[in-house]
């Protein structure tokens, strides 16, 4: 077996593994650090949850020279897309840096400018950030990046889906073109390649996970449920496997402050993780799981990615996600540096085709489970049928489809019976002045017409005249 010491790292990178309390380097460690050390650029693919973090910090902060503690500019950047993945490489930087005599410091958005330009103006040796707060720093003139030594791209296929390319350029322009790149991602497709491959150098490509291999000691099952039956199903399901270190996925923010907030109503102590919560509220509600005062967290996707939540003993994807590649992420939530966990799917329905996307993507067929105290519904695997498709333009159901046509034909009826009213060629030409009544056939008036007509002729003008008089 492979040993952290065979790996080349330099005696005090080496006292902050034993301070870290890893006992053997993951493969995405064993792999990288020897040729980070080299000084070679490398695009490294690994699932979440193998190590990445230490793989890139260890050999760079490792190999890096004490210059101090004046004002210095920094000789290592990472860029990360997320608060919270900043902030977990953050955690582990400075206890790594502390080892080797160096300084780190972190700088994202959400919280104020004052404190971050005053780490910035005292010096340090590595620089954290996400690439919308440090573009904002290098506008006001405050970090300087033509130092930088070593360029980390952290979670790069994450970077380039939230949109930050351009910032990325931005920030890689500010750096000098003579350093170390180094790129890691959770997969390595033709985005990245296209995009970010031309800011390496002749670069080694580590692949640990192929796009769509999920971490194998992770038991994965899916439970077919209505939507209207989830609720209950979750419940049952917490109540029979435990309801102590879970995390839940769902869809939106409503749909997770919803489900927080039932579990909490029916006993079960739960926190909620969402993009609409201030950093505060997170760090708060992570803060409480991690000391088990809450046993559930209730989150959208923003919790997938980038965030080191220990010892998770099971997943739930209370909704499956729009892409399939975000049900990598969130299963890879537990399972992690060798614990077992297992993820449970529900599934409805209408999410039939998600489904089909995951079970493609990772290769296999998830297994059913089934639980003592609530029924599963087989139906739902059953794809509906075209009538049940059945949508409207707006996404209407079929019944309102059906409706609104109906009340269409009514008014073109009405419409069409209003012109056929005045297109009887007798009737238009009395209008035009070119008939008079008298000489218009039976039948040729329109039918309001006839009617009007019927009361008029029943009682001339002048005798109408006449009883108005003798009432009076």
């Amino acid at each position: 077996m492979t040993r952290f010491t065979d790996l080349g790292l330099p005696k005090r990178a080496l006292s902050a593994v034993e301070k870290l309390g890893f006992t053997s380097p993951t493969p995405v460690q064993e792999q990288a650090i020897p040729k980070v050390l080299a000084g070679k650029d490398i695009i490294a693919a690994a699932s979440t949850g193998t190590g990445k973090t230490a793989a890139f910090l260890l050999p760079v902060l490792g190999k890096m020279e004490k210059r101090g503690t004046g004002r210095r500019k920094p000789r290592a950047l990472v860029i990360t897309p997320t608060r919270e993945l900043a902030e977990q490489i953050a955690y582990t930087s400075t206890r790594i840096a502390k080892c080797c005599g160096l300084f780190s410091t972190v700088v994202f958005g959400g919280q104020s400018y004052s404190p971050q330009i005053k780490d910035l103006r005292r010096g340090t040796d590595m620089l954290i950030a996400t690439p919308g707060r440090l573009t904002d720093l290098i506008e006001r003139g405050v970090a300087d990046l033509s130092g930088v030594e070593v360029l980390i791209l952290d979670e790069a296929d994450r970077m380039l889906d939230m949109g930050f390319l351009p910032a990325i350029e931005d920030i890689v322009s500010q750096v000098p073109a003579q350093r170390q790149t180094l790129l890691f991602s959770a997969t390595i497709d033709e985005s990245i390649q296209k995009n970010l491959s031309s800011l390496l150098t002749d670069p080694d490509i580590i692949q640990i996970a192929q796009k769509g291999e999920t971490a194998r000691i992770v038991e994965q099952f899916v439970m077919p449920v209505s939507n209207n039956n989830k609720a209950e199903a979750l419940k049952c399901l917490l109540d029979e496997k435990g309801h102590d270190r879970v995390i839940i996925f769902a869809r939106t923010r409503n749909r997770a402050e919803d489900l927080a907030q039932e579990l909490n109503r029916s006993g079960f102590k739960s926190e909620c993780i969402h993009s609409d919560k201030t950093q505060g509220q997170r760090k708060k509600a992570l803060a409480s799981f991690r000391r088990g005062d809450a046993g559930i967290i209730v989150a959208t996707d923003v919790l997938a990615r980038g965030i080191d939540v220990p010892e998770v003993n099971y997943v739930v994807n209370y909704d499956l996600p729009d892409m399939a590649e975000d049900y990598i992420h969130r299963i890879g939530r537990t399972g992690r540096a060798g614990n077992a966990g297992f993820a449970v799917s529900f599934v409805a329905q209408k999410q039939l085709d998600r489904l089909e996307a995951i079970e493609a993507l990772i290769g296999w067929s998830i297994p059913i489970m089934r639980i003592t105290s609530f029924d599963i519904d087989m139906g739902q695997l059953s794809k509906p049928s075209r009538r049940d498709k059945a949508k409207t333009r707006e996404g209407v159901s079929k019944k309102s489809a059906k409706s609104a046509a109906r009340a269409k034909r009514y008014r073109d009826k009405k419409k069409q019976q209003k012109q056929a009213d005045y297109d009887y060629t007798g009737y238009g030409d009395l209008r035009r002045g070119k008939k008079k009544r008298k000489d218009l056939r039976p039948g040729d008036e329109p039918p309001s017409q006839q009617r009007r007509g019927q009361k008029r002729t029943g009682r001339p003008k002048d005798a109408r005249k006449k009883t108005r008089q003798k009432k009076r």
